[in-house]
């Protein structure tokens, strides 16, 4: 007996039109993604849009913000990227409802909607609260480093564009005196050979180079003028120390060598991590303990978290109107400031003064440090220890999920501000996946 097979009609035409809701399972995160973006606030979305009397209809705001949150869900971040999903996978057919936008369409529309990602996360933050799926019991605080979207072979040290900014200023006489020269000869001698024809071509090239080692150069040097300016220096001081101490060694305003700059994304830092110094920024998260929801999001150009305890805070308080019960900060963040300023606001913190599993200090801090002391002693109790062992639970997958999960591991957007939306968009999509989970299982 034959063995007898299901229909397989390639060519036959439907009699009806599909829905697209019957191309998706129930409870794809696709859906999910584009119910919650129904019950936004996006009016910040198309006020860009109104009355400019364009011709040309543009793409409905609502369906290219699904597209794109649904592929940053899903690992996918280039534009070009999403513009050939938009034709080969179906959940993302699904949400544009068979619109095709171009790449570069998709491209300008996170460009020019980076203040409203930012609002976007908090928008979804206070949604969160409001399903109690974020109540800022506990929050734990941590950075991780994300490569910027540029080479580290694209640095220079301040050191080195002083030789070549040298080098090329030479050459640049050089080509000039022989280009006078070329001139020169042609008009002595009608008819000659254009034997410079090159040389334009070549001056315009290191004329280029020598424009952008100049820009690097005035970046570098504003950059250390603010920095002297925080330590109390003046540029008229002559390297002498208004505290009394030793004078310093460089002239105000002047960069040591070792300093650099980037040509790509001069707003990137070179910064220590797994696979070796690369361009990065540090991407700053605020998890809070319940559902590890993403309270706050931030940004920073420099490597050390110190900085950054207290602004975190201060932004997931804003975000979720309300003030955090208990803070949980590994050693990057200590310093005595920083402890004096968390007692101060009354928060109950946990932040540690040495490094996991080592020895937390090589002696007791002295008299000059008593908030740091005090720090040590909370930590030594019992329940400052089964309260701070909780930290890394609840922190550290939220970056192991962006990374792993999610793929990202580079911005596609360069400059601090456009990073920073991206960042909040990432992890908008991170607090998109752990709703769908949570309201799942509930």
């Amino acid at each position: 007996m034959p063995t007898s097979f299901r229909d397989y009609n390639p060519d036959q035409s439907q009699m009806f039109p599909p829905s697209i809701k019957d191309w998706l399972p129930e409870g794809h995160l696709a859906y999910f993604i584009a119910d919650m973006v129904e019950r936004l606030d996006l009016r910040a979305f198309y006020a860009r849009y109104e009355g400019d009397g364009r011709r040309n209809q543009p793409f409905e705001p609502r369906m290219m913000l699904k597209v794109l949150l649904y592929g940053y869900a899903t690992g996918v971040f280039s534009s070009r990227k999403v513009a050939r999903k938009l034709h080969e996978d179906v959940a993302f057919r699904v949400l544009a409802a068979e619109n095709f936008p171009a790449h570069r369409t998709i491209c300008d529309f996170r460009r020019e909607h980076l203040e409203e990602f930012e609002g976007l996360f908090v928008q979804v933050v206070r949604v969160a609260k409001e399903a109690g799926l974020a109540k800022l019991g506990t929050l734990a605080i941590d950075g991780s480093k994300v490569r910027a979207n540029a080479s580290k072979h694209k640095a220079m040290s301040y050191g080195r564009m002083k030789d070549d900014e040298k080098r090329l200023k030479e050459e640049i006489h050089a080509l000039v005196a022989k280009a006078q020269s070329v001139d020169e000869a042609e008009d002595a001698e009608l008819g000659a050979d254009n034997s410079g024809d090159e040389i334009p071509e070549e001056l315009r090239r290191r004329e280029t180079r020598l424009k952008k080692i100049e820009e690097a150069k005035q970046r570098l040097e504003q950059r250390q003028a603010e920095a002297d300016r925080a330590q109390g220096r003046q540029p008229d001081d002559g390297r002498k120390s208004s505290k009394g101490g030793n004078d310093f060694s460089r002239d105000f305003g002047v960069p040591p060598d070792t300093a650099q700059d980037n040509f790509t994304d001069p707003e990137s830092r070179i910064m220590k991590t797994a696979e070796g110094f690369q361009q990065c920024y540090s991407g700053q998260a605020a998890v809070d303990a319940e559902r590890q929801i993403i309270v706050a999001a931030e940004i920073t150009q420099n490597a050390a978290d110190c900085n950054e305890l207290l602004g975190v805070i201060e932004v997931a308080q804003a975000n979720a109107s309300q003030k955090p019960e208990q803070v949980l900060a590994d050693a990057g963040y200590r310093s005595e400031k920083n402890f004096q300023e968390l007692e101060t606001r009354q928060i109950d913190a946990y932040v540690a003064v040495g490094r996991e599993g080592k020895k937390l200090l090589s002696k007791q801090p002295d008299e000059s440090l008593p908030a740091t002391r005090r720090m040590m002693a909370k930590l030594a109790t019992e329940g400052g220890k089964k309260r701070y062992a909780r930290r890394k639970c609840i922190v550290e997958p939220v970056f192991g999920w962006a990374k792993a999960i999610l793929g990202f591991r580079q911005f596609s957007l360069r400059g601090l501000k456009k990073v920073r939306a991206e960042w909040r968009l990432v992890c908008t999509v991170l607090n998109l996946r752990r709703m769908r989970t949570a309201l799942a299982v509930a």
